[in-house]
C-alpha cells in the first residue's frame, strides 16, 4: 500500500465543528438582511448543488440563496457578506487534535496523501490558505470536479493525482456519501472513523453508509497503528 487518501469533514477536520454550522450561517444571514432560519433553510436544502457547483464559486451562490430569500444584495453587501462567510467556515475546517501530526507521521513513513472532499466551494477557496494544503499531495473537491460521492470519478482521480493504483490506496472517513463503499468499488481499501467519542457525530453524516468496512477505528487518531 502505498497512498492514503483522506475524506475532509468529520475525519480531517474538528468533527465537534460541525455543531457550529448554523452559527456560520446566522452570521452570513446577518450581513444580507435575512432571517437566520430562512437561510439556514436555503443553504442546508441546496447542500447537493452547492457541493457540484451548480452556483458557481461562493459570491455567486449566496447572491442566489438570497435572491431565493427574497432579497437582492447589492455589490458592496455582497462583498461584505462573502468576507464574513469565509471567515465564519474557517471556523468549521479547523483541525481535529493530532490530525496535522497524523498527516505528517504517514508522509514521513513513505505514504503519499489523498483528499476526496464532498465540500462547497468554502473549502475550495480557502485550501491554500489552510494547514492542510501543504501536506496534502492531491486534494480532489466535488465542487470542482461536478460530482459526489459515491461517484468513481472521483475515486480515480485521486489516485490518478497520486500516481498510485486504486488497489495501493487506503480510504479513510467517516462514512458519510456512501464513500466505503464507493472507495470499495473503486478497489480502494476503506477505513471507516466511527467518531465514537464525539457526541452527535451520526446526526452530521449526510447519506451515511450502508458498507461497513473491515477496517473500523473510533478516532483518527488510531490509524499509525492500523496500518502498521
Amino acid at each position: 500500500m502505498r497512498a492514503v487518501i483522506f475524506d475532509f469533514f468529520g475525519t480531517l477536520n474538528d468533527p465537534a465543528a460541525e455543531r457550529e454550522r448554523g452559527d456560520v450561517f446566522s452570521a452570513t444571514a446577518a450581513v444580507l438582511g435575512i432571517a437566520a432560519q430562512r437561510f439556514w433553510a436555503e443553504m442546508s436544502g441546496s447542500f447537493g448543488e452547492r457541493i457540484t457547483g451548480v452556483h458557481g464559486g461562493t459570491r455567486d451562490t449566496l447572491r442566489t440563496m438570497a435572491q431565493r430569500c427574497g432579497v437582492t444584495p447589492s455589490d458592496d453587501l455582497l462583498d461584505r457578506a462573502v468576507t464574513v462567510h469565509l471567515a465564519e467556515s474557517a471556523r468549521l475546517h479547523r483541525p481535529r487534535d493530532g490530525a496535522l501530526a497524523l498527516l505528517d507521521v504517514l508522509r514521513n513513513k513513505g505514504f503519499k496523501l489523498g483528499l476526496i472532499s464532498d465540500c462547497s466551494s468554502e473549502l475550495y477557496e480557502r485550501w491554500p490558505q489552510t494547514p492542510y494544503a501543504a501536506r496534502i499531495d492531491a486534494p480532489v473537491f466535488s465542487w470542482e470536479h461536478g460530482f459526489r460521492k459515491p461517484d468513481q470519478r472521483l475515486y480515480s482521480a485521486a489516485a490518478r493525482a497520486l500516481g498510485v493504483p486504486n488497489e495501493q490506496c487506503f480510504y479513510v472517513g467517516d462514512g458519510s456519501g456512501r464513500e466505503h463503499y464507493g472507495a470499495s468499488t473503486a478497489g480502494m481499501t476503506p477505513v471507516l472513523v466511527t467518531n465514537a467519542a464525539v457526541p452527535g457525530a451520526d446526526q452530521h453524516r449526510v447519506d451515511p453508509d450502508e458498507f461497513i468496512p473491515d477496517r473500523v477505528i473510533d478516532d483518527l487518531n488510531e490509524l499509525t497503528a492500523l496500518l502498521a
